[in-house]
């Protein structure tokens, strides 16, 4: 209830400073009387993903939560586990306002944030402070005037300040709003960026005698050649997981919409077949060797399911968060815990 009041108020706001002001919110709010008003029980229902036990399949994708300020609060309404970033080794004001805009009668939101964060330090203080022992992913990516030949570098920045305080690394290349940023997905290059990360995470294993799964988060804008190249780059070079997808270029289901010409990723509703068909095709590839988290366009409980049906074991929100609100949490885990 109290959420569908916030949302009321906050939809009338302009949508990045609703985003703001409920992030403000949680991060003063947390471990406090004050979190009852978005505090929920989920009964457990624990999933193996990439050796890490989580309390349940559900977690909250990147880009909420960019610099870990609200991890405790997110705790709170049950998630399984928290993915913060997208983070980069300086701090980054991201691209120009506006740049995040609602389509609610598709239930989406596009957005082209570029990244903006403030800087890796930031994020791993705000690590070292939670107070909850949810799960918590972390989300790398590269500063935007870092050359994209150079891009491996920034990776292995922020790889090597927050690996011992995370559970896993997601290392993003697929977000459409940095500059040739998805070329990293291709190639000489996604190799080059694999191996050396590869070799990071085995260093960092032996330096502080604990292991953190690396993913790779690719976008769904990729046809089943592109698929089949990045499946077989994820095996060669040994990683843990696959994060499919990223927000969409297209605008399939947005059409004529308010909004819906705007430049960036359009994530939501109508991103939801798509996501789930490119969750598909990994998943025929890695099946044997890793598993798939599955994002993009889950507004529903039955929508989740359909992406663990083809292959994801764990699920992320973020839009369908913003339009349905904690309860879609519940409403999935209850899902889960009946069918698997």
């Amino acid at each position: 209830m109290f959420y569908k009041f916030a949302q009321k108020i906050m939809f009338q706001m302009d949508p990045e400073r609703a985003h703001h002001l409920a992030m403000t919110s949680l991060r003063t709010t947390a471990n406090s009387p004050l979190d009852s008003l978005y505090r929920q029980h989920i009964t457990p229902t624990p999933v193996t993903c990439m050796g890490i036990t989580f309390a349940n399949p559900v977690g909250l994708a990147a880009g909420m939560d960019k610099d870990g300020e609200a991890i405790d609060a997110f705790a709170a309404m049950g998630f399984g586990h928290i993915e913060v970033g997208t983070v980069t080794p300086r701090p980054q004001p991201g691209n120009d306002l506006p740049r995040l805009f609602r389509l609610k009668p598709a239930k989406a939101i596009i957005n082209r944030m570029g990244f903006n964060n403030k800087g890796v330090d930031y994020l791993v203080e705000n690590l070292k402070a939670k107070k909850s022992d949810i799960v918590v992913g972390v989300n790398i990516g590269k500063n935007r005037d870092t050359p994209v030949e150079q891009g491996k570098d920034d990776y292995l920045i922020c790889m090597e300040k927050v690996y011992q305080y995370s559970d896993y690394i997601a290392v993003n290349i697929s977000s459409p709003n940095t500059p040739g940023l998805r070329s990293l997905q291709y190639g000489e290059l996604l190799d080059e960026l694999l191996s050396a990360l590869k070799e990071k995470q085995l260093e960092l294993s032996t330096q502080f005698n604990k292991y953190v799964p690396i993913a790779l988060k690719i976008a769904p804008d990729l046809n089943a050649d592109e698929i089949e190249k990045i499946a077989a780059s994820l095996i060669k070079n040994k990683f843990d997981a696959a994060i499919a997808t990223n927000t969409t270029l297209t605008r399939d289901g947005v059409s004529g919409l308010k909004n819906a010409d705007e430049t960036g990723g359009l994530s939501g509703k109508p991103l939801t077949e798509l996501s789930t068909k490119v969750i598909a095709q990994l998943h025929g590839h890695l099946a044997e060797h890793m598993p798939i988290i599955g994002v993009g366009g889950i507004n529903s409980a039955n929508d989740a399911m359909d992406k663990i049906k083809v292959g994801a074991c764990l699920v992320q929100i973020y839009s369908g968060f913003i339009y349905q609100g904690p309860e879609l949490i519940k409403e999935i885990t209850d899902k889960y815990r009946k069918t698997v």
